[in-house]
């Protein structure tokens, strides 16, 4: 593979647009507006500059970085040379399901098309192609230039063939692939997001506060980062979609969203991304939020 193109420049398209063009990869990066892809770009130096200062990357590796990625507005264009192309799209299913449709038409019959979902079914995905065998999950975790783990979805068509091919290309990039199987939320998000509506539960009781919960679980189960601290960084619009995803896609009540957590969601406070969520962030720090809507 010498071409990869990414679609989405948001936080998890930059980031991997990021990490194969510092291994050597051509890489177009695709979004719907230059201001989306400016800010991409942007966040991708600003990471480069951060490896600099930390002796991993040297200034002309940054430099070869920065010249192996290419901006596109139109998808055709983009994606039409690509020998492997990453669906890094919000985290919805008829978006999702657009983009393949668009990708199976506009690229080459040989490119191996994946998906970033951290939730949705690679098999339906796949099953508005032509190529499902061709089809399959690459789930990177955030921050992605910085975490080791891909989870790798075999969807029901997915040939051994690919999937073999996937597994060695995240190894090549220094990650640690981990195949699974095609089902609601994976590994990853189908262990996370009962915890993380737990604790929001936690919260919503009055069992305790935002710090106490988080305090509990970082220095008693070791967690580098506290489960309401973390449904910041993920996005809480993220959490509530795959819990949607998982309470769809098993019939099981234990994974109805936390009534606080549709709640916050209808209101816009979605974690850093809004500047509040659990903690506020508007001062450029992180601040446990104290809130009588935080009970019932």
């Amino acid at each position: 593979m010498q071409t990869i193109s990414v679609i989405g420049s948001g936080t998890m398209g930059n980031g991997i647009a990021h990490t194969f063009a510092l291994s050597g990869y051509t890489v177009h990066l695709v979004d719907t507006s230059e201001e989306r892809l400016n800010k991409g770009m942007a966040t991708i130096s600003k990471n480069l500059d951060r490896q600099v200062s930390r002796g991993l990357v040297t200034e002309e590796l940054k430099q070869k970085t920065i010249n192996n990625i290419k901006t596109f507005t139109g998808l055709a264009a983009a994606v039409k040379d690509s020998d492997l192309i990453i669906e890094a799209a919000t985290e919805n299913q008829e978006i999702k399901l657009q983009i393949f449709r668009d990708l199976d038409k506009f690229c080459k019959p040989e490119a191996i098309l994946a998906s970033n979902t951290s939730s949705i079914s690679i098999t339906k995905i796949a099953s508005v192609t032509g190529r499902a065998d061709k089809v399959i999950g690459m789930h990177f975790m955030n921050p992605v230039p910085v975490m080791k783990l891909v989870e790798v979805i075999r969807g029901y068509s997915t040939s051994d063939t690919v999937t073999d091919r996937i597994m060695d290309l995240s190894i090549e990039l220094n990650k640690i692939p981990v195949e699974v199987n095609d089902y609601p939320g994976f590994v990853a998000n189908r262990i996370l997001m009962p915890m993380i509506n737990e604790a929001i539960y936690t919260l919503y009781e009055g069992v305790a506060g935002v710090y106490e919960i988080d305090t509990v679980m970082k220095l008693g189960m070791v967690h580098p980062m506290g489960p309401l601290q973390l449904a910041d960084f993920i996005g809480l619009d993220v959490c509530l979609a795959i819990l949607n995803v998982l309470h769809q896609g098993f019939g099981n009540s234990k994974y109805t969203a936390c009534p606080l957590l549709v709640k916050m969601v209808t209101a816009g406070q979605l974690g850093v991304k809004t500047g509040r969520g659990f903690y506020d962030y508007s001062k450029g720090t992180k601040e446990p939020v104290v809130s009588k809507k935080f009970k019932k």
